[in-house]
């Protein structure tokens, strides 16, 4: 990205935007957050953990809920950064970074597993790999899967390889909708700030969603697991806590740093104390989400003795910065190995040494693909029919793949 000429002057590629080491934050907080990329990455570890079955961490599924707080609060950032720096608000560009930022590496993925699928478990569990996959290829997997019956915390039998890909449809979901809510309040005149007026649209979101999660449970938990509209209130809660960042500077120090250790002590209680019998979203989901708010929120102040210094730590930044890309490939890796030895689940030994595999792959998706596509400077229209012919081109040859491998032999084909 950037280098030096033999006279001392930086090198800066022009093909490549700016570095992407910011935390997408709203202005008036720092550009970056380490304690925002370091909790990326105790999200992903009590998610990665969960699901390689360690011992204790038995609510780590809490570690999505983490990400969506994380989420909501970066997006928001950056649409405020952007109408602060510009004065207008643009949808379209909005996409784009979505398509360069998520895309690639969902995409590399989904096909990486379908084909692993085929060649692993054989044709049968392939074509139903590769139908799931054209679901997480548009986005819709978390409808996909709650139609098919899927209970993603107590299911008997192996889930889909690709059944990570839920969380990412939801997000995808909520980010159809969300620019144009804040660009709508952005337009309203009146005398209160865009910061009031978002926390106030905000503020009915979480309230109607939250409500939406306790009632759902009650009545259908598959739906409610998996629903844009019970999960939507945790981006929400993010988001607030972006517009709020003005406020939250001026915190006392003291009350900043309790803030983060309390947010910190809420996520740990409900990774290690909620299991696949918790009632789930529900109202116990409020446990990490407020949790994760709380962190992030006090971290504005800078208190000296947060949970910054702990959350900072180089280990848990680099791991951070490579959460999205291990989040993808971890769950298809548990999970094809498991099939191939016909049960649903490996030892934890033996899925430790999947998750390694599955941080090396994180690694080099990250360096080669992710990191990269992101910061291209591509045309905005450019991107987005990118973006679009992508999923499309992806559709397409994982259909005529299903076709292909579903289709009867001809009469002077041998079946062994």
């Amino acid at each position: 990205r950037r280098g030096m000429t033999l006279q001392g002057t930086p090198v800066v590629d022009e093909r490549l935007l700016a570095s992407g080491d910011e935390a997408g934050t709203a202005p008036g907080d720092r550009k970056f957050r380490p304690d925002v990329e370091g909790l990326r990455a105790v999200a992903v570890l009590l998610v990665v953990l969960y699901h390689a079955g360690v011992p204790r961490i038995t609510g780590g599924y809490v570690g999505v809920d983490v990400f969506f707080v994380i989420s909501g609060f970066v997006i928001t950032g950056l649409l405020l950064r952007e109408r602060s720096g510009t004065g207008r608000t643009s949808i379209l560009g909005f996409y784009a970074r979505r398509v360069r930022r998520i895309l690639p590496a969902a995409t590399l993925v989904i096909v990486a597993t379908v084909a692993a699928a085929y060649l692993v478990l054989g044709v049968v569990s392939g074509n139903y790999v590769a139908d799931d996959g054209r679901w997480a290829a548009v986005f819709l997997a978390n409808f996909h899967f709650e139609a098919v019956g899927t209970n993603y915390l107590t299911a008997a039998l192996p889930p889909s390889p690709l059944q990570n890909f839920w969380t990412l449809s939801v997000e995808e979901q909520f980010y159809v909708v969300y620019p144009t809510l804040f660009l709508l309040v952005a337009r309203v005149r009146g005398r209160f700030s865009l910061r009031t007026r978002m926390s106030v649209a905000l503020g009915v979101v979480i309230v109607a969603s939250y409500w939406l999660s306790v009632t759902q449970t009650a009545s259908h938990p598959a739906s409610a697991y998996f629903s844009p509209f019970t999960r939507a209130w945790e981006l929400a809660l993010g988001a607030l806590v972006a517009v709020s960042t003005t406020w939250l500077k001026h915190l006392p120090a003291q009350v900043a740093a309790l803030l983060t250790w309390a947010g910190l002590a809420a996520v740990m209680y409900s990774a290690f104390v909620f299991n696949a019998q918790t009632a789930y979203p529900g109202s116990l989901v409020a446990v990490p989400v407020v949790g994760a708010a709380l962190i992030i929120a006090g971290g504005v102040a800078v208190p000296r003795w947060g949970a910054e210094p702990l959350l900072g730590l180089d280990p848990f930044r680099q791991l951070g910065k490579r959460s999205y890309s291990l989040y993808l490939w971890h769950w298809p890796i548990l999970i094809i190995a498991a099939e191939q030895v016909g049960k649903s689940s490996l030892p934890v030994g033996d899925n430790l040494i999947l998750v390694v595999i599955a941080v090396l792959l994180s690694m080099a998706t990250y360096h080669v693909v992710e990191n990269p596509i992101r910061h291209w400077r591509l045309p905005t229209r450019t991107s987005v029919v990118a973006g679009v012919a992508l999923v499309l081109a992806t559709v397409l040859v994982l259909s005529v793949t299903i076709n292909a491998e579903s289709a009867p032999p001809t009469p002077n084909q041998v079946v062994p």
